[in-house]
């Protein structure tokens, strides 16, 4: 199976941005859960998704202030309220997965008791309602580390962003780490310079070796990309891109 993050770049209503998804091939999306780039009735796209026959594999949960989870402010509590939250929507929604940032930006807050109980009441409520939470790796591996020798729950888990291991941990072998808690995958590409979200194969990761690392570990879900149209202006039409970005995940899957 393949999927796509549904918000790949292009301007476009969500049901419209569906069709178009369904239209390229791919089966299933990955869902931003917030309201904080105006997308107000972000609640309302899981069903929107499913009315065009995509199934929704995860929601990747807001990262706003996500270094207030370490810090003992009201920040820090709302933070939290609002992830256990996503897990009542998980649940509510019938969504199995939720993605979670542990951290942000260039000097994030070392890992501290404060967060990673305030992790392990997120996976409990997980627990409770069988919920998936997927921390992602991100600049700040040290905290990822902390959380999973603290915390062991079936409901807790991995989440490989494959672009974030190139460009900030590439001699890190996260795959081998923690692939006996991957519970998702992001997939994109970049030159090590940046965050590019590129399509695979216009960048620099070695992607057989990714995709047999999958293979070697029983990766068994979906192939799922986290692209976005920067670099890419000269490709006008989103079902172009889309189009484009299925063949590239078909290329992917023949490595499997």
């Amino acid at each position: 199976m393949i999927t796509i993050f549904d918000w790949f770049g292009y301007e476009a209503p969500h049901q419209k941005r569906y069709e178009l998804i369904k239209q390229a091939g791919f089966d299933g999306v990955l869902l931003y859960w917030s309201d904080e780039f105006g997308n107000v009735d972000y609640k309302h796209n899981a069903e929107l998704a499913r009315q065009e026959g995509l199934f929704v594999e995860n929601i990747h949960t807001s990262f706003d202030n996500i270094n207030d989870l370490w810090m003992d402010n009201l920040s820090g509590n709302e933070i939290t309220d609002y992830l256990m939250q996503c897990v009542d929507d998980c649940n509510e929604y019938e969504i199995p997965t939720m993605i979670v940032h542990i951290t942000s930006g260039e000097c994030p807050p070392k890992a501290n008791i404060l967060g990673i109980n305030r992790i392990r009441k997120i996976t409990e409520r997980a627990e409770q309602l069988g919920v998936n939470v997927a921390l992602e790796n991100l600049r700040n591996i040290e905290n990822l580390g902390k959380v999973f020798d603290n915390i062991h729950s079936s409901r807790l888990g991995f989440c490989f962003d494959s672009g974030h291991q190139n460009y900030r941990s590439k001699n890190t072998d996260l795959l081998s780490m923690y692939g006996d808690r991957l519970m998702a995958i992001h997939l994109h590409d970049n030159d090590e310079s940046a965050d590019q979200h590129r399509m695979p194969f216009d960048g620099n990761i070695n992607w057989e070796l990714v995709m047999k690392k999958l293979t070697h570990i029983n990766y068994k879900g979906p192939t799922a990309l986290e692209i976005m149209n920067m670099g890419y202006e000269h490709i006008k039409e989103s079902r172009e891109f889309l189009a484009i970005a299925f063949e590239r995940a078909k290329r992917l899957d023949a490595l499997r």
